[in-house]
């Protein structure tokens, strides 16, 4: 048996938001493979992800337990907001008043830049980037109802910010001992037609997947390969939001998979492992699909 050592490898794991996500998942695995992990979170949420990670309350500690033992704990949270490639780009005087009342007060760099950066430099390089950033503030509006600018606002943050990030990270990646690899979270949707995935996500997330095969070429003469997970659909408290018969597309999803049955999160987050270990060194570009075989169904 391939065991998988990620001793001394950095680990950012971005747009972590609660503790069943599977950018959660993924941080505990990685963690668990003996990797550093730093966790980047949207600014105003960085209050309730510390609270998961120190939280008492049974399912908190349960949600922290580590695969073969051992508790989630994070080297270091820093805000990143997928908004902004810099802090130029910040407009305070444009935010909505309860947003403003928060931006206001962060006193670090939570651009995407200045928060990779300031990763790369503490921890003397980076090894591991994991996307898993998508927000849309018309999530609930089909997508003939979408206006321009939550439509351009959802491109921004659920695809552009794959571009910036790499572009960020790639001087503190590049030509890492055994190369360097980014993952991605994309959807069906990007390639199908769902139609309550709203705000123009499924576009974003067709974006996300052109990007991301440009993206290889980009940074491959620097051993940095990138990838992406197509996930199956699960009952994260994100997808809950946007559709309240959720429950019902996961059942379809399961009776209809080859597998007859729903995803783990845990699946995704071993797929992870495999493509940032030297089991993948030569993967690279790929869309790799962790949905029990849903997306080769024509139902």
């Amino acid at each position: 048996m391939v065991s998988l050592d990620f001793t001394g490898k950095v680990a950012l794991v971005t747009g972590v938001g609660d503790n069943l996500s599977f950018a959660w998942y993924i941080g505990k695995a990685l963690q668990a493979a003996g990797a550093t992990v730093v966790l980047a979170v949207q600014p105003r949420r960085l209050d309730i992800v510390e609270g998961f990670l120190t939280g008492t309350k049974p399912d908190d500690v349960e949600a922290r337990a580590l695969p073969g033992g051992g508790e989630f704990k994070p080297a270091k949270l820093v805000r990143m907001d997928g908004a902004y490639d810099t802090m130029a780009d910040v407009k305070l005087d444009e935010m909505s008043d309860a947003n403003r009342r928060h931006y206001s007060k962060y006193t670090e760099d939570y651009s995407i830049s200045g928060a990779i950066a300031a990763v790369g430099q503490q921890f003397g390089g980076i090894d591991i980037l994991i996307h898993s950033m998508a927000f849309s503030s018309e999530i609930t509006k089909p997508l003939i109802e979408t206006s321009r600018k939550g439509y351009h606002e959802a491109m921004g943050i659920s695809a552009y910010s794959l571009v910036s990030m790499v572009r960020a990270a790639a001087p503190f990646m590049a030509n890492r001992p055994g190369g360097a690899s980014v993952v991605g979270l994309t959807y069906v949707a990007g390639e199908r037609v769902v139609p309550h995935y709203g705000g123009g996500m499924g576009t974003c997330k067709a974006a996300l997947q052109m990007d991301a095969k440009q993206l290889s070429w980009f940074v491959g003469d620097k051993n940095i390969r990138v990838n992406l997970i197509s996930a199956g659909p699960y009952a994260s408290r994100a997808a809950r939001a946007i559709n309240k018969d959720f429950d019902k597309l996961i059942q379809h999803a399961a009776d209809h998979s080859p597998l007859r049955r729903p995803i783990e999160p845990e699946e995704v987050a071993n797929t992870t492992l495999y493509l940032c270990s030297p089991l993948a060194s030569a993967v690279t570009g790929q869309i790799v699909y962790v949905d029990c075989g849903y997306n080769v169904m024509g139902t």
